[in-house]
């Protein structure tokens, strides 16, 4: 039965999930998440109707139709954690009946799509354009405290990442995972693509000092320089590691792309990355529901 204790798979006295504040009805299979709670509403004015709005702290969910296109649009906060609590509820959602407490007999699959802002790595990249995530390497550990995070990870990729970069043994375990080649192919258009570096913090792990010194000042320059088979590290963020890790064991698909708003290379940050971040998502929604 694999029954699921109370203390484990939280549910409000509603029959919401516990962070979310959602009923398993109150979403959509396709999702936009996004880290910005404001950002839900802009995403979701582009809608032809909206079924349910839903707010619980840093999570606001939004479902509706654009194009008969049934999508949610759901702001997850910042960093992997927030999307540990996410992902685990969403599949929750979908694959668990409350009721029993047990799992369902039928895998149902999200396709779940992160747009977000980005410091970019490699001096080509320009402020105010896109890039996507083709892979995505964890600084944050999460993936780590999953049993079969060796299955879903390139082994191969992170061996030589590891060697390359002499990685520090007090830094956790990185891991490589890769996005979904449907979405990737579906969204893409002519757009830039490589490897996402999700840190666990935006200053330190990102290499930035403001008042305390770094571990590892050139930590940048290395990860730039590393290459395998001639795909690049081309930006940091905080999310996508654990987004594709735990999309991968719940079998759901899942991308990210996100607007250069920073070049840490040429030191050039972005003058409106607003305007510029409007351009991808009426990009990303129109390629989703032609």
């Amino acid at each position: 039965m694999n029954f699921i204790p109370e203390s484990e798979l939280i549910i409000r006295p509603g029959g919401q999930i516990y962070h979310l504040n959602l009923l398993p009805e109150q979403i959509a299979y396709t999702i936009i998440l996004v880290g910005d709670q404001d950002r839900v509403s802009f995403i979701s004015s582009y809608f032809d109707t909206i079924e349910h709005k839903v707010q619980s702290r840093e999570f606001v969910t939004h479902t509706g139709y654009l194009n008969g296109k049934h999508l949610s649009v759901l702001s997850t906060g910042i960093g992997t954690d927030n999307i540990d609590i996410v992902l685990n509820e969403l599949d929750a959602l979908v694959n668990i009946n409350f009721q029993s407490r047990t799992p369902n007999n039928e895998h149902k699959s999200l396709t779940l799509i992160r747009i977000g802002t980005t410091g970019a790595l490699q001096e080509y990249l320009d402020v105010d354009k896109p890039v996507y995530s083709k892979f995505s390497i964890g600084f944050d550990g999460l993936l780590n405290f999953y049993a079969d995070r060796d299955k879903v990870t390139l082994v191969d990729m992170e061996k030589a990442f590891v060697d390359f970069t002499q990685w520090n043994n007090r830094w956790a375990a990185p891991y490589f995972v890769k996005s979904a080649d449907s979405l990737f192919n579906k969204l893409i258009g002519n757009a830039n693509f490589g490897i996402t570096i999700s840190a666990p913090g935006f200053y330190g792990p990102q290499g930035r000092v403001l008042r305390m010194p770094l571990m590892e000042p050139q930590l940048n320059e290395l990860l730039a320089d590393f290459d395998f088979n001639g795909l690049k590290i081309t930006n940091y963020e905080m999310e996508s590691s654990a987004l594709y890790g735990l999309s991968l064991l719940l079998g759901h698909e899942a991308l990210t792309v996100c607007n250069v708003i920073a070049n840490r290379k040429k030191k050039q940050y972005s003058k409106d990355y607003q305007a510029s971040l409007k351009i991808i998502i009426e990009d990303v929604l129109a390629r989703l529901t032609e």
